[in-house]
């Protein structure tokens, strides 16, 4: 059986993280809060421990993880670390911000996904910088769902997808960005790709960087887990809406986003500002999909910044093949 702790994030109890950091050290699973979503987590170093995730997941093994740590030591062990990646570490981490290097052969293969570089961040959370540190190891944790499914904002949803699955879930309740970390690719530091938009802005990076992020090739992508399968996607279909087009008109819709459309629909969920809208998309399309409408309409926030670009990523992956002419529209990534 799965063992809950419900644990304080700002405050974690020692005795649970002694607990959960014991597991991971025999090479278990543990499910616990960042601050972007859930994380599943194993030994990163441990290929056995790794390759628990992919199973516990049902996740492609070519699909790389994150590889999370509590110190700047650390990372100097694992991944060539250029002057780009030490301007980036020294004034975001810990933050929303995953950077892909060069991997040294510390890493397990699995671990990369097969791939010669390596995805590095430092979680904003009291709860996971504590487990981390615990369990004396840099911590593999993609999110702690089943593959595909909308990624966990809180334990119910962490629950739903992985009780009987793993070892161990600390229950931190809600997290506070929604969606998964930004991660760019650092290995040429005079050609900045941006692999996923996420929890920390384009803008702010490209302030810092005093350059523009570049978009990826097809191969470059690979480095980045969430960009080349379906993800994010309840069990019924999403349907993408722009403000001020036609309304979808489907039986038993729900609806999510923050302009009420034109046209009377009984179940949504309004929210006031982009940064809500994106803490709240995938534990409304859970909610939704609990609920067994027949669709859900989610608006697209088209002339938003800052977070709303990860936002509209996660929308269109959702979406999947039912939207795929969205991606010929030339949007902005």
């Amino acid at each position: 059986m799965t063992i809950i702790a419900k644990i304080n994030k700002w405050n974690p109890e020692p005795e649970k993280i002694s607990q959960a950091a014991g597991i991971i050290k025999k090479g278990g699973l543990v499910a616990f809060p960042t601050e972007t979503v859930y994380g599943l987590g194993a030994d990163a170093l441990n290929a056995e421990a790794v390759k628990k995730i992919y199973a516990a997941k049902g996740r492609p093994s070519d699909n790389p993880l994150i590889l999370h740590v509590a110190d700047f030591e650390k990372i100097y062990e694992l991944v060539e670390v250029n002057e780009t990646a030490e301007i980036l570490m020294k004034k975001f981490w810990p933050a929303p911000l995953t950077l892909v290097m060069k991997a040294k052969n510390i890493i397990p293969s699995v671990t990369r996904g097969g791939l010669d570089t390596a995805a590095i961040r430092m979680p904003d959370n009291p709860t996971a910088l504590a487990l981390i540190e615990a369990a004396g190891t840099p911590v593999a944790a993609p999110s702690a769902n089943l593959s595909g499914r909308p990624s966990p904002t809180d334990f119910e949803s962490v629950f739903n997808d992985m009780n009987g699955r793993i070892e161990m879930i600390l229950d931190g309740g809600e997290v506070e960005v929604g969606i998964e970390s930004t991660v760019i690719d650092i290995t040429n530091p005079k050609k900045i790709l941006m692999l996923r938009p996420g929890g920390m802005p384009r803008e702010i990076l490209e302030e810092t960087l005093k350059m523009k992020l570049e978009v990826p090739d097809s191969q470059s992508k690979k480095r980045s887990p969430g960009t080349r399968y379906r993800h994010y996607a309840p069990n019924i279909p999403v349907i993408i809406w722009r403000c001020g087009e036609k309304f979808p008109d489907f039986d038993n819709a729900a609806y999510v986003g923050i302009h009420a459309p034109e046209i009377k629909i009984k179940n949504f969920i309004l929210f006031d500002d982009i940064k809500n809208f994106a803490r709240g998309l995938f534990a409304a399309f859970r909610k939704f999909e609990r609920e067994k409408f027949s669709c859900v309409i989610v608006e697209y926030p088209q002339d938003s910044f800052g977070i709303g670009e990860g936002l509209r990523d996660r929308i269109l992956r959702s979406a999947g093949a039912e939207n795929k002419n969205m991606y010929n529209k030339g949007e902005k990534f």
